[in-house]
């Protein structure tokens, strides 16, 4: 409703560069459209532009993680679920994969990664990716993965677990690196250690060590201090990478930014997760929509504000809309 009703308002100056023959379609017209059109091909249109204004370089963080549009659902269905891969550097998303209605991330991610150009990235999965077949294909896409390792993965868990200890105890050898950030209420040091050491490494012709090109182990102790409160979390992980722990550091760190700046955007900015939209493939093409618009407002430097107030100063400001369209490669 809001889009058909901006475009009557706005109908004068979108004919300066849009044929409007017969006006602004109605309200229905622009649903049947976005519930009509192919995803997959709508996202070759998407990765068109994607790659028009950014290009992925080699070390660059790509963070993968799934989002539930909670209210995108209807009777005896589950919620819509989308996987998407963020480029942190600059805050772009290069693709997406919607879940099947009976599957879940598992099987989402592979196939997302085969429509990417990956080469040289490192590529950060949450625990849910952590599977030899996520990283395979991580591999043959020419990229390094850091994959998260936690409960549900029991066994293999403790057993880094264990191992770190008896490092730690008996005078770790490997690389490490430390990191703090202190401000008037909060303090927060991160260590992260890493094991290299073939002689030590979890692999062998037990299945569940049989992790493709497993060069690091990883563990990185967050210890928090705000007021007179001290907690710790301890968290594990496996990569393809050289056990450089500055690098491994700052590449799990970067993993945070698809939440941070993607999915919190979405939902706070754009208020995805009270859309009730659910017939056809519109929810997903929408939310399509809504990663290009995040993309050009993030990458819009000029005016120092938050995403949401962009929105409101790009439906009010026609010259401001022209400067956020045109944005290139640059920011600029």
């Amino acid at each position: 409703m809001a889009v058909a009703e901006y475009g009557r308002t706005k109908e004068e100056w979108l004919k300066t560069f849009l044929s409007l023959p017969n006006g602004i379609p109605s309200h229905d017209t622009f649903g049947r459209i976005f519930s009509l059109l192919d995803p997959a091909e709508f996202q070759k249109g998407f990765l068109s532009w994607v790659n028009a204004i950014h290009r992925l370089t080699k070390g660059e963080v790509v963070a993968i993680d799934g989002k539930t549009i909670r209210r995108a659902y209807a009777k005896d269905e589950n919620p819509l679920h989308i996987v998407s891969a963020f480029a942190t550097a600059n805050g772009v998303t290069i693709g997406q994969r919607a879940t099947d209605k009976k599957s879940n991330e598992i099987t989402a991610i592979p196939k997302l990664l085969k429509t990417l150009q990956i080469q040289g990235c490192i590529i950060t999965i949450d625990a849910m990716g952590c599977q030899r077949e996520i990283a395979q294909t991580i591999l043959e896409g020419g990229a390094d993965y850091v994959l998260a390792v936690k409960g549900n993965q029991k066994t293999i868990y403790q057993d880094i677990q264990l191992l770190f200890a008896e490092q730690v105890e008996e005078h770790y050898a490997g690389d490490s690196f430390e990191t703090a950030q202190k401000n008037a209420a909060r303090h927060e040091v991160r260590i992260c250690r890493t094991i290299t050491d073939e002689r030590l490494l979890p692999t062998g012709n037990d299945r569940r060590y049989s992790w493709p090109r497993l060069t690091s182990l990883v563990e990185i102790v967050s210890e928090r201090t705000i007021g007179e409160k001290k907690t710790t979390e301890t968290r594990y992980y496996l990569s393809s990478l050289p056990g450089n722990a500055e690098q491994l550091l700052s590449a799990v760190r970067s993993h945070w930014q698809i939440e941070n700046q993607l999915h919190w955007s979405l939902d706070v900015s754009f208020r995805e997760d009270e859309s009730r939209v659910r017939i056809g493939h519109a929810q997903e093409n929408l939310n399509m929509i809504r990663k290009l618009a995040l993309g050009l407002l993030s990458r819009e430097v000029t005016t120092k504000v938050g995403v949401a107030t962009k929105r409101m100063k790009a439906a009010w400001d026609e010259a401001y809309l022209l400067r956020v369209l045109a944005v290139n490669k640059n920011g600029n």
